[in-house]
Formats: structure tokens, C-alpha cells, sequence
């Protein structure tokens, strides 16, 4: 049977060990400063976590009751969350947090550990005594550190939605893997939330079971991280951060909105850009494509923006639609050839048409080959173009970019709990 000691002695192991892997992580050289910044951050977190759990180990406090053992959660679970929120935000914000991000953490932890202080002053017993007045700061102080941990999770969420906004408008694919782990961790960050009164507060195989999914979540956080900075996400993420923010500066140079005659400028322009094929170009990023089409890259996005586009999405679409003409054409044709003519790799190919027809291109295929042989009408999905609605209503009513996010997560958690 596994007990509490035993629990303890492990987590104490595989936090050291992780916390190891983040001192001796070597990012690629594109994650910068910033990266090095959040690693240290987040194997302090973790090495504190490893200690809490040493101490709890040797002094045997969960043995001497819960009063004494939730005075050392408080103590070490409140910095260690503090500062893996840190790191994450240290990524998400480039480096600038507000002054309410660098103070929400230890202004809970000073406050808790008043808390406790006074309750013990009050009742004239020593620190840990199991006494009413002892009992009531706790649960105070653990009502604080929810509501920081709420705080902190509600700045990831805003800053996620932002990312993806950025990254939507500025590269020509679908660039939702690159965030992925990001967004999941908020989702572990949320369950340490629901879960923090019953780590605290509880005992017995409670206690074995929430100590599990919150040694999960952290564990998942810290690993999901590391393969992060080895990857080149970190630097696509910060050019299409810079490129967000030179076109708001841009922007407000110029003006927010463009007139109806600058709109329909830019319709012609992009009318005989895609007629000559700019769009099946890949690789193809905003200011590239800004170029070719003869627009500043802030015009662009601005366009886009008021016609409720995100860059990644409307050249997907117009690929999909080069895509279906294609395989009407020339039913001869492998998926491979398809995709490079368009832009796609063949792997992005199906996933892409997938999504906005319903159908993989093979099935699209075998269903235009029926319709000509019925009737000789290979009539096509249209997926929406520049001036028309969607003709398929099974894409109308598009979700909002903070809707999408709010979906995405709930399907991920759901995935997470079934796993």
C-alpha cells in the first residue's frame, strides 16, 4: 500500500531530478535571455516544491496532524506557484510583466503568513498547535492563494489569446501545435485552482490522489517547457509578436480603419494578386505577402481585420479553393502534386481541407468523380471567398478568436480527464 511517506520521497526525487533537467537544459540560442530567465524561474519553483517535500518527509508533519502540514503548504506552495506563473508569463509578455503581476504572489504569501502569526499571537499556543483561531488563517490563507492562482491564470489565458493572434496573422499556415503545451498547461494551472483547498486541507488516500494530479500538472508544466525551448517555437512566436507590434505602431501613425475607397484599393490589388498565384507560394508570411501585393504590411492587416480575416485562415481557404478546382481538373493528380502547387505540404494538405470541407481530398475526389458520372456536374464546395458568404452553412456563424480559445481548452481538458 502506497503511503504518505513513500509519496513524499518520491515527488522530493522527481522534483530534484527535474529541477536538474532545467539547470542543464541548453536552449537553442533564438529563446535568448528571456528563455534563460523563465528556466531559472521555473527550477527555483521546482526546487522548492523538492524541499517542501523533504521537509514535510523529515519533520512528519502530516503525520502530526493537518493543521501543522497545511502551514508548510502555505509557506512553500504559494512562492513555488509564483514563480512557474512567472516563468510562463516571462515567455508570454517578452519579458515585461506589470507591477501587479511581480507583486499579486509575495504580497499572498506576506499576507498568509501574517495571517498564521497573529492567530498564534492571539491564542497565546505555539505555531503548531491545532487551534480554531490556527484553523480559520488557514483556510484563509488558502482562499488567498486561490484567488492568486485564479489571477495568474486569467493573465495566461488573456496572453495566450494574444499570441495566437499574432501568430494568425503573420504566418500563412496553421500554427496552433506551436502553443499547444502552453494552453494545456493552463488547463493543469486551472484543476491546481479547483484543487488547491483539498491539497491542503485534506488527508488520507484524498490526500495520495490530489497530491498525484498536482505533482502531474507541474511535472507536465516544467517537461512541456523544456521541449519548448528546444524546439524553434520561441522564435517564430517572437517574430510574429514584433511583427504585431510594428503594425500597431503603424497603425497609430496612421489610421486605425481604412476608408471605403482604401478597402476597395486594396480588393483590386489583392484581386490580381491571387489571380497570378501570389497566394500558392509557401512559406508565405504577411509582410511578404504585403509586398507582393504592393500594400503596406499594417494596411494589410487592417483589411483583413476589418473584413473579420486572420491571415493564416484566409490563405488557407484560398489554397483549399485552388486545391478543389485542382482535383476537378486533373483527377490524375497525387495528393503530393496538389499540395506543392498550392503551398502545402501534403500533410497540412489533408489536415487543412479536411477542416474547411468536411472531407479529405481523396473523398472529395471519388465524390466528384461520382457527380460526373451521374450528371457531369463536378460542382465544388466553395469555401468563402473575398466577396462571397460561405455556401456551405456548416462553416457559417465563424467562432470569435476568444471563443475559439475557450473551445479549444475545454477540449483539451476533456482529452486530459479521459487519458
Amino acid at each position: 500500500m502506497v503511503t504518505i511517506s513513500m509519496m513524499q520521497f518520491t515527488a522530493m526525487v522527481l522534483l530534484l531530478l527535474l529541477t536538474m533537467k532545467l539547470l542543464l537544459l541548453h536552449g537553442r540560442r533564438s529563446a535568448g535571455k528571456i528563455a534563460t530567465r523563465s528556466r531559472w524561474l521555473l527550477a527555483t519553483g521546482t526546487l522548492i516544491l523538492a524541499l517542501h517535500f523533504a521537509l514535510q518527509l523529515a519533520l512528519g508533519l502530516r503525520l502530526m496532524g493537518v493543521t501543522q502540514a497545511v502551514m508548510l503548504n502555505l509557506a512553500m506552495f504559494i512562492p513555488a506557484s509564483t514563480l512557474l506563473s512567472w516563468a510562463v508569463l516571462l515567455l508570454q509578455r517578452r519579458g515585461k510583466l506589470s507591477r501587479l503581476d511581480w507583486l499579486a504572489g509575495p504580497t499572498v504569501w506576506v499576507l498568509a503568513m501574517a495571517l498564521l502569526g497573529v492567530a498564534a499571537a492571539v491564542d497565546g499556543q505555539p505555531l503548531l498547535s491545532d487551534t480554531p483561531e490556527l484553523h480559520r488563517a488557514e483556510v484563509t490563507g488558502c482562499v488567498l492563494y486561490m484567488l492568486m492562482l485564479c489571477y495568474y491564470t486569467a493573465r495566461l489565458i488573456a496572453n495566450l489569446i494574444a499570441m495566437r493572434r499574432a501568430l494568425r496573422y503573420y504566418y500563412d499556415n496553421d500554427t496552433y501545435g506551436i502553443l499547444v503545451w502552453m494552453q494545456q498547461s493552463i488547463i493543469v494551472l486551472t484543476l491546481l485552482e479547483l484543487m488547491t483547498p483539498l491539497a491542503i486541507l485534506s488527508s488520507g488516500m484524498l490526500l495520495l490522489f490530489v497530491a498525484f494530479a498536482v505533482f502531474f500538472a507541474i511535472f507536465y508544466l516544467a517537461d512541456s517547457f523544456c521541449s519548448y525551448l528546444n524546439s524553434n517555437a520561441p522564435a517564430r512566436v517572437m517574430a510574429a509578436e514584433v511583427n504585431a507590434d510594428e503594425v500597431e505602431q503603424e497603425r497609430e501613425a496612421d489610421s486605425p480603419l481604412l476608408s471605403d475607397e482604401a478597402m476597395k484599393d486594396i480588393d483590386e490589388a489583392v484581386a490580381a494578386w491571387t489571380d497570378g498565384g501570389g497566394h500558392l507560394k509557401a512559406g508565405l508570411l504577411l509582410p511578404i505577402a504585403a509586398v507582393s501585393i504592393g500594400v503596406p504590411k499594417y494596411r494589410l492587416t487592417c483589411w483583413l481585420h476589418q473584413k473579420g480575416l486572420k491571415y493564416s485562415d484566409w490563405v488557407a481557404e484560398l489554397r483549399v479553393k485552388e486545391a478543389q478546382r485542382l482535383i476537378k481538373a486533373h483527377p490524375d493528380w497525387s495528393n503530393e502534386a496538389v499540395a506543392n502547387h498550392c503551398g502545402f505540404t501534403e500533410r497540412s494538405l489533408h489536415r487543412t481541407f479536411k477542416k474547411l470541407t468536411g472531407m479529405t481530398p481523396a473523398q472529395f475526389a471519388e465524390r466528384e468523380k461520382a457527380y460526373s458520372s451521374r450528371s457531369g456536374d463536378g460542382s465544388v464546395i466553395c469555401c468563402y471567398s473575398l466577396n462571397n458568404p460561405v455556401t456551405d452553412t456548416r462553416y457559417s456563424g465563424q467562432l470569435s478568436e476568444s471563443c475559439s480559445l475557450v473551445a479549444y481548452l475545454f477540449y483539451d481538458f476533456v482529452s486530459l480527464i479521459l487519458l
